[in-house]
């Protein structure tokens, strides 16, 4: 008895100080690399539907451009963030399951370079058949993010204008889910948002410099409204990202290459 006790208090023992130096490694990883020591790491994969999946395939070409495997761990996040939100139709909407799997997939697109993917700064996700009324701010919205109530609320229509035109930098999904990251940096302490937060401020160190700050005002590459607080600029740069890399790198490779940086993802492939 004496000898299993002592072997099981060793066991322990050795997990605990195991778990103490992988945790000491990976921050000095992320230090010296300013990236997760991994991203991916799922002992059980989830799968969508068959009929999920096809729907990615077709609507949704972030998803078509992923290898095999990184379709796999593509899908097991989508199936966790669609388990982990009430979604809410309002105004007589029904929410249907293709509505789930195309909110869930641009927020996974978003955070896919991610080692923590999911937020907490929301819980429920509000879909309006149009642009609403909010009670909040007592104004029309298409899309807002309301962390004081936690959710996130979308006008379908407006969501799905957002990916019917591909290259024009107005994605309505990816603007209120970065706002939402965004927050959550400012609330967390884990790896992802330490290196999303650390870059953003370099990035906006960067933009405060005035000749680049004006010659992003006169290139007229990121509309206007990009340039109402640094809260929007990030959300606007993270749509031009996403719907316009090849003109983003092409114009602005310095920044392009910190918004990669920033997410931990090569945007063009």
């Amino acid at each position: 008895m004496e000898f299993l006790e002592a072997f099981l208090f060793g066991f322990v023992a050795f997990i605990f100080v195991g778990l103490f130096l992988f945790k000491v490694f990976e921050k000095v990883y992320v230090a010296l690399l300013n990236k997760p020591l991994y991203i991916h790491f799922y002992p059980f994969l989830k799968r969508l539907k068959r009929s999920q999946r096809v729907f990615l395939r077709n609507e949704f070409v972030f998803y078509s451009k992923l290898t095999r495997k990184e379709k796999k761990y593509f899908e097991h996040r989508v199936v966790n963030f669609i388990a982990e939100y009430e979604f809410v139709g309002k105004s007589g909407l029904v929410v249907n399951d293709q509505m789930k799997v195309h909110i869930a997939a641009t927020s996974t697109m978003l955070t896919f370079g991610m080692k923590n993917y999911l937020y907490d700064v929301f819980e429920h996700i509000l879909i309006y058949p149009d642009e609403y009324y909010s009670t909040t701010t007592a104004q029309y919205h298409k899309g807002e993010f309301n962390p004081r109530v936690k959710v996130i609320a979308f006008s379908w229509k407006d969501f799905q204008q957002g990916f019917s035109i591909q290259n024009n930098n107005h994605n309505l999904g990816l603007h209120e889910f970065a706002h939402a990251l965004n927050f959550q940096a400012m609330k967390s302490n884990n790896t992802s948002m330490n290196i999303f937060s650390g870059m953003f401020d370099e990035i906006m160190r960067d933009i405060h410099h005035l000749p680049n700050a004006k010659r992003l005002i006169e290139s007229n590459y990121f509309r206007i409204y990009a340039y109402t607080n640094k809260y929007e600029f990030l959300a606007v740069i993270l749509e031009h990202f996403f719907e316009s890399p090849d003109q983003f790198k092409r114009e602005f490779p310095e920044l392009y290459h910190k918004v990669e940086l920033m997410i931990n993802f090569k945007g063009s492939r």
